[in-house]
């Protein structure tokens, strides 16, 4: 896939020629990352749904140990915090921010850590 400008990046959202995207998503080795932790997150038998919310603004990535609570685990991209505090953050349960950074893999660390305990 080649983005508008022809670089051949890929997973980047292609807008209409004379217009910005209008929503954030997440890259295709970025949402990879996510999911493989998920999948052994679910064979661990502590994670059972997610869902995924894009707008403008931010991708959000959540995941629910049953679908009708809170989720768990939220992780947030917010490309315009990223020459500020990084663009990625993980927050936990009930909403506190467990961890920011600039690079995905920092900021799952303490899900992945988790998950080596419990195994």
């Amino acid at each position: 896939m080649v983005n508008g400008n022809g670089t051949g990046q890929t997973g980047s959202i292609i807008a209409f020629p004379g217009r910005a995207p209008n929503q954030v998503g997440f890259a295709r080795d970025e949402l990879q990352r996510i999911l493989d932790l998920y999948g052994r997150m679910v064979a661990a038998g502590e994670w059972r749904d997610y869902a995924m919310d894009f707008n403008q603004d931010v991708a959000v990535f959540a995941a629910f140990r049953r679908a009708a609570e809170r989720p768990q685990a939220r992780i947030e991209k917010r490309p315009a915090l990223r020459n500020r505090q990084g663009m990625w953050t993980l927050f936990g349960e009930h909403g506190q921010v467990l961890k920011r950074g600039h690079e995905l893999p920092g900021v799952l660390a303490p899900i992945e850590r988790r998950l080596i305990k419990s195994a």
